[in-house]
C-alpha cells in the first residue's frame, strides 16, 4: 500500500507549458503517473507533452472535464500562492507545490485557507512524493526507487534522493517517499506524514530525514514516542554547520539551544528512533531493526 499518491491519482499540472513544468511532467508521465490535465491561463484548448495531455485555462474547467483529484504546481513564486488557492477552490483535495522562493507571509495566508477547506498541501519548496511502481508527483527521480515496506519523509530533496538510492542499493524498497519541504511555513508536517505511515498496514518501518533549524523534528519525536510502534531510522543534516551562520533551507534557523543537530538527535533517540551518522548508514539501521533482511 502507499500514502498520498498511487495508481488512482488523477494528476493536474499547473504550469505544464513552462520549461520546468513540461520537463518534469514528461518524466512523471514516463514513470506511469496518470496526468489527466494541465492548466495554463490563456492556453486552454491546446495540448501538452506531444498532444498527450489537454490544457485548460482554469483548474475548475480541468477538474470538471477530467476528474482530476491532485495538482502539482510548477508556477513562479510570484503567482504560486494564487495557483495553490485556485487548485483548492477548483475542487482539488491534494496539492503539491514544488515552487521555491515564496514569501512566508504569503504562505501563511494560504496555509490557513487550505486548512479551513480541508485541503492537504505538500510543500512549498518540496520535491513531491513517489509511491514506487504506482505514481510519482514532483521532481524526485523515478529510477532510484523500488517497491517495498519502508516509508520515508524528509525536509531535504537531495538527501531524500541519497537515502532512497542507498536503500534501493541495499535491496530495501519503499512504500512511499515524501518530501515535505524546507520552508518555515509548509502545508504538511512530519507528524502529518508519520501518522499516515503509522496507519498504513503495508508500511513496516519509517525513515525520517531532518535538518537543523526549527523544532519540527523534536515535535515529531514526541509524537513517535506517544503513537508509533513501527521501527524507525533517521538522519539529521547540518551537524557540522558553523555556529551563527544561516545555511540551507529558509527553515534552517536555529534559535538559542533549539533547532540544533544535537537537540534533534537527543529527542529522536529518546523516542527510540535510531539516528544515523550518515545517509549511507540508514540501510544498516533498518536491517538492525529487522527490516529488509
Amino acid at each position: 500500500m502507499s500514502i498520498l499518491v498511487n495508481g488512482d491519482t488523477r494528476l493536474l499540472v499547473q504550469g505544464i507549458t513552462g520549461r520546468e513544468g513540461e520537463f518534469h511532467s514528461r518524466a512523471m508521465l514516463e514513470y506511469g503517473t496518470n496526468i489527466v490535465a494541465g492548466v495554463t491561463p490563456g492556453k486552454g484548448g491546446q495540448a501538452a507533452l506531444d498532444g498527450a495531455v489537454p490544457v485548460f485555462d482554469t483548474v475548475e474547467q480541468a477538474v470538471r472535464e477530467t476528474g482530476a483529484n491532485a495538482s502539482c504546481v510548477f508556477v513562479p513564486a510570484a503567482f504560486a500562492p494564487d495557483a495553490v488557492l485556485e487548485a483548492a477552490a477548483g475542487g482539488i483535495g491534494l496539492v503539491f507545490c514544488i515552487t521555491e522562493g515564496i514569501p512566508a507571509l504569503d504562505m501563511l495566508r494560504v496555509y490557513h485557507v487550505l486548512r479551513a477547506q480541508g485541503v492537504r498541501l505538500i510543500g512549498p519548496n518540496c520535491p513531491g512524493a513517489t509511491s514506487p511502481g504506482e505514481a510519482k508527483v514532483g521532481i524526485i527521480p523515478g529510477n532510484i526507487h523500488r517497491p517495498g515496506p519502508v516509508g520515508l519523509v524528509s525536509r531535504s530533496g537531495t538527501l531524500t534522493y541519497e537515502v532512497v538510492q542507498a536503500m534501493t542499493d541495499a535491496g530495501i524498497g519503499q512504500s512511499t517517499c515524501v518530501g515535505i519541504g524546507g520552508d518555515p511555513i509548509i502545508g504538511t508536517s512530519f507528524i502529518d506524514v508519520l501518522d499516515l505511515f503509522n496507519q498504513d498496514p503495508e508500511t513496516e518501518a519509517i525513515v525520517l530525514i531532518g535538518e537543523i533549524g526549527g523544532e519540527e523534528e523534536e515535535k515529531a519525536a514526541a509524537f513517535v514516542a506517544r503513537e508509533v510502534r513501527k521501527p524507525m531510522a533517521s538522519f539529521i543534516a547540518g551537524r557540522t554547520a558553523p555556529p551563527g551562520r544561516r545555511m540551507g533551507h529558509a527553515g534552517a534557523i536555529i534559535s538559542g539551544g533549539a533547532g540544533t543537530a544535537e537537540s534533534k538527535r537527543t529527542a529522536l533517540e529518546a523516542a527510540g528512533i535510531a539516528v544515523a551518522d550518515s545517509p549511507s548508514h540508514i540501510p544498516q539501521l533498518l536491517r538492525d531493526a529487522g527490516v529488509g533482511g
